[in-house]
């Protein structure tokens, strides 16, 4: 439901007014405010410190980008009114003029500049944003208004790359930590919403920001509850005491539907959820033979094993019942639509007599015992899914325990590489992107690798990926990304599961247009 605060004083006042001049007046607009259940927390104000997508939702409410994009995954104009590539290695954006931020100032060349520099200085950030600014080597500030990127060498997507980054204002956050974001101190954006409050794990409060350069929000302010869990989510709603929920649980969807109090929006999204794979040189730290007893060896190394693996997994079952219809069996890292999707890969059959040939092969005739790790809380019926999969791989004799959890805990160990197997969801808007981020050889120089969890590592593959990145031609790009994508899962760099669907359900008199990368974005709700 609407909250409604009426200026009593103001409109009182209106109205004796009115009364004395004898003539009507227009009713007075109402403050509205809204509030929203989130289904992920958000860990971190900072929106340089998490590379997340929970962070980066919340972060697109403050702050804004170069260029943004739509809610079908389009680039459309940001703080730049427009980009062009001046040659092979540089290109050029053009701000808008008369930008503010929070504080009053003025956006420049100079903060866009500081902003890109930062992620960079951000060394122990547990997920980077250093595989977006690495490949510029030089910024220039031609004006006020105008930028300059170079690349050491010929680079096509950059503006995908910067719809990434968002610029903050070099005066608030020149000497801030990470720290200093989450008290709000330095949370100086030039978004559609300015900072009020964060209760960390509970609530952020946001206030419309009113001298906003684009369309201004509908509501005065608005809270965003942190409600991990899919039942007490949906009893909020149901309660009124939130007007609309992401993230819907799927059993609770069919009854949504059915409540005329209530819709729903729904669209497949861009995320597709995968087994990240340790394929380190050790002994994996979750892989012991059927006693106990750690391995010599890691068998992950072997792609026969890696094969074996995914050819126990019955995605069509695990679609159709634990995700219960809410996702569609993946066979490539990034969903149909998305630049570089491979029309030619077939998802992987489910084949449990392949599965123990092939680990027969690869010398385990008797199977070994591994660990499945995955969050509890961030994808669709996550630890299900984590459990499911167990279920599979024992059918071909690889005994397999389950340990997931929250978030918060799950991700700084995932990112250390902790773990032998662990479930990871990527959205991306092209495949070279995500195979640079998720399979490229781990790199701190170049950013590449930032989340390659199981250190894989191809030099193969680094070069295609490089050689699509590097054209500026589209449909030549398109090519070899398509060609990096049949690599590196022939060679089973990641096991891809699945693409879930993004839901998000609303009271009546809501509306919202469903976006492919998932995202909740307060200022894109608006009253019917």
């Amino acid at each position: 439901m609407l909250y409604f605060a009426r200026k009593n004083l103001i409109a009182s006042a209106a109205m004796a007014l009115a009364m004395c001049l004898g003539s009507a007046v227009a009713p007075l607009a109402q403050a509205a405010d809204l509030k929203i259940g989130l289904a992920a927390d958000v860990s971190s104000l900072d929106p340089h410190y998490l590379n997340i997508a929970p962070n980066i939702s919340f972060a697109s409410h403050l702050f804004d980008a170069l260029v943004h994009v739509d809610a079908n995954g389009r680039l459309i104009p940001g703080l730049a009114t427009s980009w062009k590539a001046i040659d092979a290695t540089t290109w050029e954006f053009k701000l808008r003029r008369g930008v503010k931020f929070h504080d009053g100032s003025e956006l420049t060349a100079d903060d866009v500049i500081f902003s890109l520099d930062r992620p960079a200085t951000l060394t122990n950030s547990p997920g980077p944003f250093t595989s977006y600014t690495k490949q510029i080597v030089a910024k220039q500030a031609v004006d006020a208004y105008t930028v300059r990127l170079k690349t050491s060498k010929p680079y096509g997507p950059l503006p995908l790359d910067v719809s990434s980054i968002f610029i903050i204002s070099k005066k608030a956050a020149q000497h801030a930590s990470t720290d200093d974001f989450n008290s709000g101190k330095a949370l100086i954006g030039t978004g559609p919403f300015k900072f009020l409050s964060f209760k960390r794990g509970d609530n952020i409060v946001v206030t419309r920001n009113d001298n906003y350069w684009g369309e201004k929000a509908a509501w005065d302010k608005v809270t965003f509850r942190i409600i991990t869990s899919g039942a007490p989510r949906v009893a909020a709603l149901l309660a009124g005491d939130v007007d609309a929920i992401d993230s819907v649980p799927p059993a609770d969807i069919p009854r949504l539907k059915t409540n005329a109090k209530f819709k729903l929006e729904q669209k497949i999204s861009w995320r597709t959820l995968f087994w990240e794979l340790d394929q380190q040189n050790r002994p994996s730290p979750y892989i012991t033979d059927k006693a106990g007893k750690p391995l010599a060896s890691n068998p992950l190394k072997d792609v026969r094993v890696r094969q074996a693996i995914s050819k126990a997994i019955n995605r069509k079952a695990l679609t159709e019942r634990t995700l219960e219809g809410l996702a569609v069996p993946a066979s490539n890292i990034v969903a149909p639509g998305i630049l570089g999707y491979n029309d030619s890969l077939a998802v992987e059959a489910y084949d449990p007599e392949g599965a123990k040939k092939l680990l027969n092969e690869a010398g385990y005739p008797n199977g070994f015992a591994l660990t499945l790790h995955g969050p509890n809380n961030r994808y669709i019926n996550d630890e299900q899914v984590v459990q499911t999969i167990a279920q599979f791989l024992s059918k071909v004799g690889i005994q397999a325990k389950v340990e997931t959890l929250p978030l918060a805990a799950y991700f700084p160990k995932a990112g250390k590489s902790e773990f032998s197997v662990a479930l990871l969801g990527w959205g991306t808007l092209a495949t070279d992107f995500g195979l640079r981020t998720l399979t490229g050889t781990p790199n701190a120089a170049t950013g590449w690798g930032s989340w390659n969890w199981g250190k894989y590592s191809n030099p193969a593959l680094d070069e295609l990926v490089q050689s699509s990145l590097s054209s500026v031609d589209d449909a030549k790009r398109e090519e070899l990304a398509k060609k990096a994508a049949a690599l590196a899962l022939k060679d089973y760099a990641l096991i891809p599961l699945y693409h879930q669907y993004a839901s998000w359900a609303l009271r009546k008199g809501l509306k919202y247009s469903a976006r492919t990368d998932e995202f909740t974005f307060a200022h894109q709700f608006k009253p019917e």
